[in-house]
């Protein structure tokens, strides 16, 4: 099971959000490079990072700001960067592969255009990930703001029979609240999908990553863990030793 570590970025700087809103931000660094570092030297093999300012459609100034820090993280010696935010078309993902993205991730795009969803699977295949988020199991799009009146297990699905392998589902309500996380919601969309998906929101203690590790790598790909790190719930080390 892999661990990822997350690295949030708005206007260049590392930050967390509480259940994905913008006025709940609490700032952590405003050096990405120097964090990825320090994630690497912890034994980090991914790092997870998503383009806030490009999900909440900000300024050009936040977007060149964020564009040059996701260049500057994958140029890291040593880890792989599995990135997304505000991917809306093909030239958005082959901008974050020139950034030296290994692995693009799409969200709202995949629900708001389901040609585009079906292009970029038949053209990228295993360098893509499907980020689906929901909340009460409604999928939830445009930086967790809006409902797309469709349910996660619809979308996941869909996503599948397109040839998407690679999944993330976030738990709109736990994340970055540090409450725990509901394991059975993570298996059920693995049943749906037919395949490991990456888990995200709620993370809060170690036992929260034995209890994904525990239900097997043909249920859970990984874990994306943020906010418990960069307030000391745990370490980086801690986690990795915790899933293996």
């Amino acid at each position: 099971m892999i661990v990822f570590p997350a690295i949030d970025l708005i206007a260049g700087k590392v930050v967390r959000l509480q259940r994905g809103d913008r006025s709940r931000m609490d700032v952590y660094s405003d050096d990405p490079a120097a964090v990825a570092e320090s994630f690497r030297e912890a034994g980090a093999a991914w790092i997870h990072v998503v383009n806030l300012s490009a999900a909440f459609g900000e300024d050009e100034q936040a977007l060149a700001a964020n564009a040059a820090a996701i260049r500057a993280i994958a140029a890291v010696d040593g880890i792989k960067v599995d990135a997304g935010g505000g991917v809306r078309g093909m030239a958005d993902i082959e901008r974050m592969l020139d950034a030296g993205v290994s692995r693009v991730a799409v969200g709202t795009a995949l629900v708001r255009d389901p040609d585009f969803a079906a292009e970029a699977a038949r053209t990228y295949g295993d360098a893509l990930v499907a980020d689906v988020a929901g909340r009460g199991g409604e999928v939830k799009i445009s930086g967790w703001r809006e409902g797309a009146s469709l349910t996660v297990d619809e979308l996941v699905a869909r996503l599948a029979g397109l040839g998407f392998r690679h999944l993330v589902f976030t738990d709109v309500a736990r994340d970055g609240m540090q409450t725990g996380i509901d394991a059975a919601a993570y298996q059920h969309v693995a049943e749906v999908a037919g395949f490991p998906v990456v888990a995200s929101g709620g993370i809060a203690r170690l036992e929260d990553l034995r209890a994904l590790a525990a239900l097997g790598d043909g249920v859970i790909e990984g874990a994306i863990t943020g906010r418990a790190l960069y307030e000391h719930a745990f370490t980086l080390q801690e986690a990795l030793d915790a899933v293996r």
